[in-house]
């Protein structure tokens, strides 16, 4: 299993991406300061670091520059508010092996984390089954079981992250954090557009609407 490393001191964002990494099946841990992070990335404990660069203590241009003196060739994902081209540059010249900006959407980070990594476990896993569908993470298709169908992309991410979290109740947050990442209006009904696509797609019922709560995708097969 890989370990992540995430530097981040916004634990709102911490939170989003340490519950998303782990479902994805990664190991995580968090340095909310620079210092902490700088000591914690010698060890050469992980695989990954996702770096903030407005840390306290030592910002991340820092905690990169010095990984990268020293040596430390663990790869490392940028992810800022920091959008400008000279900070762009700046992170990518500085041995980044990525820079995403926020605000972003977690399907597209966990796309990133896979690429550096180019870890060999997501590759070879790659039909999710639950309730009866085999998804195809390749290919972007699910079999129904009478039928492959192909799906958009936000349909694919949102049957994703169903069929990772089988009889499990997600609220419409959840999804919205999941699928169209940390910012999003919690008013917004496009969960529920979305989620009407893919009920047409796979069946109505093998997604179940609890009023008040969310949305399940019902797996009685127990697979």
């Amino acid at each position: 299993m890989s370990r992540i490393l995430i530097a981040e001191d916004d634990l709102g964002i911490v939170s989003f991406v340490q519950k998303g990494l782990r479902a994805a099946g990664y190991a995580t841990a968090v340095a909310e300061d620079g210092e902490t992070a700088l000591l914690m990335a010698r060890t050469g404990g992980f695989d990954m670091i996702v770096l903030d660069i407005g840390l306290p203590v030592m910002d991340g241009f820092t905690v990169l520059q010095r990984l990268r003196e020293e040596q430390v060739t663990t790869p490392v994902i940028v992810l800022t508010a920091r959008d400008s081209v000279t900070d762009r540059v700046h992170g990518l010249e500085g041995g980044a092996n990525d820079y995403m900006t926020k605000p972003f959407q977690f399907a597209e980070l966990l796309a990133r984390v896979r690429l550096r990594l180019q870890d060999p476990a997501p590759r070879q896993a790659a039909t999710l089954r639950a309730a009866g569908l085999a998804l195809d993470l390749r290919a972007r298709q699910v079999d129904t079981g009478t039928e492959t169908v192909d799906l958009s992309g936000r349909e694919f991410a949102l049957l994703e992250v169903f069929m990772r979290h089988a009889d499990q109740i997600l609220s419409r947050e959840q999804l919205l954090g999941h699928v169209w990442g940390y910012d999003f209006d919690p008013a917004s009904n496009v969960v529920d557009v979305y989620v009407r696509a893919l009920r047409q797609k796979i069946g109505a019922d093998r997604v179940q609407t609890l009023r008040g709560s969310g949305y399940r995708l019902v797996d009685r097969s127990g697979s």
